[in-house]
């Protein structure tokens, strides 16, 4: 898992598929946008801009993914996401990992959570479970864009 913020400059050169998706986030006026999907390059990097109202981490699964990363990006509001590295102790609760690159476990080993701020972003890897869309304080309205690109599209 990598955190940041879309204001500070990289420390180090990322991948070119994440700097892409990043330049997307860093260039992109989201209150002018629709929910919904935008296809940056494609299927390997698209964005979905979500409208959401975070809830109790008890309320919400995690989940992994395994073809694509996920790059969380908070737009508006404020949340906590959930994150631990994948023991493969982990029940699974549901498997669509064909239909939808997602496995929603049941509960996770050894969670940590951090604080999600407008212009934060956290990615994820193959390896990273995450729980996203919690409450920090309540249930709160947020916009988030997660950009997913391909792993195959990592160098």
């Amino acid at each position: 898992m990598i955190y940041g913020h879309i204001s500070q400059p990289n420390a180090c050169r990322y991948p070119a598929a994440i700097e892409s998706a990043l330049e997307f986030l860093r260039t992109t006026d989201f209150s002018k946008l629709a929910p919904g999907v935008v296809e940056i390059e494609g299927r390997t990097i698209f964005a979905q801009i979500l409208d959401l109202t975070t809830r109790p981490r008890e309320a919400l699964r995690p989940e992994v993914h395994r073809r694509y990363l996920d790059i969380q990006f908070l737009s508006s509001g404020e949340e906590q996401i959930g994150v631990a590295i994948d023991t493969g102790n982990n029940k699974i609760s549901e498997d669509l990992l064909e239909q939808r690159d997602i496995i929603f476990y049941h509960d996770c080993e050894n969670e940590s959570f951090i604080e999600m701020i407008p212009g934060s972003y956290a990615i994820f890897f193959p390896q990273d479970v995450h729980r996203p869309a919690c409450n920090k304080h309540r249930e709160t309205p947020i916009r988030k864009i997660v950009v997913k690109v391909a792993v195959s599209a990592i160098d």
